[in-house]
């Protein structure tokens, strides 16, 4: 590791447990629909269907951890790096001297769970970004920062 190295910073847990509670709302509401419609229907033997969402929510349980794990982001002195990804690693670089709109974005289960996203507008669509989950606090002073930053690497263009 070098001096050059860049401080990279992860995601809160919060997004990791919201995102387990909506995974975990939405299974028992699919084991519920796939266990009694068809026990009712069809018979006893026939709620067995309902482990099946419950297997398929118990992978996307491990899922969503290992995505979360993967998310961070760095700051550095030209440009703001976003990583992503666990089977397909992404690294998006946006420079703050092509930031023209940083926006905070809070949905109604975000501000629930005190957590907002930052998203990046550049003017190439291919470079736009976004930070989902991070504290409010964190959120507003990245988007008063990059506003701030893209404003001065601009005004020398």
């Amino acid at each position: 590791m070098t001096g050059d190295e860049p401080e990279w910073r992860g995601l809160p847990p919060g997004l990791l447990r919201m995102r387990r509670l909506l995974l975990a709302v939405w299974t028992a509401a699919l084991a519920l629909a796939a266990g009694l419609l068809p026990g009712l229907l069809a018979g006893p033997a026939w709620a067995a269907c309902a482990l099946l969402p419950v297997a398929l929510g118990a992978w996307g349980w491990r899922l969503l951890g290992r995505n979360w794990r993967s998310w961070r982001y760095a700051e550095r002195a030209d440009d703001l790096l976003i990583s992503r990804g666990v089977l397909w690693r992404e690294q998006t670089v946006v420079p703050y001297g092509r930031m023209q709109l940083v926006e905070v974005t809070s949905g109604p289960v975000e501000r629930w769970f005190g957590l907002a996203g930052v998203q990046l507008h550049t003017a190439a669509a291919a470079t736009d970004a976004a930070i989902p989950g991070l504290e409010p606090a964190e959120a507003e002073r990245l988007r008063d920062r990059l506003t701030e930053l893209g404003e001065a690497r601009s005004a020398g263009l």
